[in-house]
């Protein structure tokens, strides 16, 4: 009606009513949502000290409303295990892969974020020797290195990662083993140097982490069916010892 204006809604009357949308016969209990300093776009949501606390990063203070509600849907349905509907996965998706949003994420990481790592000199292989001699035969040398070294956690489920917003490359302490064949340490560091020779993508709004080009340049690793056949058939039993 002219002349009349909505009020928007406040964070808290947001999750009140996607609450009362999920649970239209339970009373919603005191709901408090807090912006934080976090060094990523996390959230989280329990039940404490008999209220609803919801924490969000302070990097998404400035969102659409409906991302807003949509991060409701997810955070509410995630605590009552309940199924996400879709279309608030989508839209929440699509607004963190937007461009300048990755752009602020990586940068707030990269400010914020520490990256605790071991040396790469390890017990049994040398991770910088490694990228060394892989920058040479794969990329004529010309790769900047980056920060390098081990995980602190030995995971059987992560063996490598690239992290941009540090510029580092890490792989599992669980592959610095005498058990550990060189080649497969090799095959997984240079998994992760076409992470930095093939950046992720955002196609058809989905981020593409390996893209066709990506796997192309992977089938040129020598030894990559040896290696991924020991990952799948010996690695299980060298991270059960210890």
């Amino acid at each position: 009606m002219q002349g009349e204006s909505l009020e928007k809604e406040t964070p808290e009357q947001v999750y009140r009513r996607v609450f009362q949308e999920l649970k239209p016969r339970t009373a919603p209990p005191p709901i408090l949502v807090q912006y934080r300093s976090f060094a990523n776009v996390n959230s989280f949501i329990e039940f404490k000290e008999g209220r609803l606390l919801v924490r969000i990063s302070d990097l998404l203070r400035q969102a659409p409303d409906s991302v807003h509600e949509a991060l409701a849907w997810i955070l509410l349905c995630k605590l009552f295990r309940r199924r996400i509907p879709g279309r608030h996965k989508d839209r929440y998706r699509r607004y963190l892969n937007k461009g300048e949003v990755v752009q602020a994420v990586e940068k707030l990481r990269h400010e914020r974020g520490r990256k605790p790592i071991l040396p790469p000199a390890g017990e049994h292989h040398d991770l910088l020797r490694i990228f060394d001699e892989l920058n040479f035969r794969f990329f004529h040398g010309l790769m900047s290195q980056p920060v390098i070294g081990w995980s602190r956690a030995e995971s059987r489920h992560i063996l490598g990662h690239y992290d941009s917003a540090h510029n580092a490359i890490v792989l599992s302490r669980i592959l610095d083993r005498e058990e550990a064949p060189a080649f497969v340490v090799e095959y997984v560091m240079y998994h992760e140097m076409l992470h930095l020779r093939h950046p992720v993508e955002r196609r058809a709004g989905r981020r593409c982490i390996h893209t066709p080009e990506f796997r192309k340049a992977e089938e040129e690793f020598p030894a990559l069916k040896q290696a991924k056949k020991w990952m799948e058939t010996v690695l299980w039993r060298l991270s059960a010892r210890r």
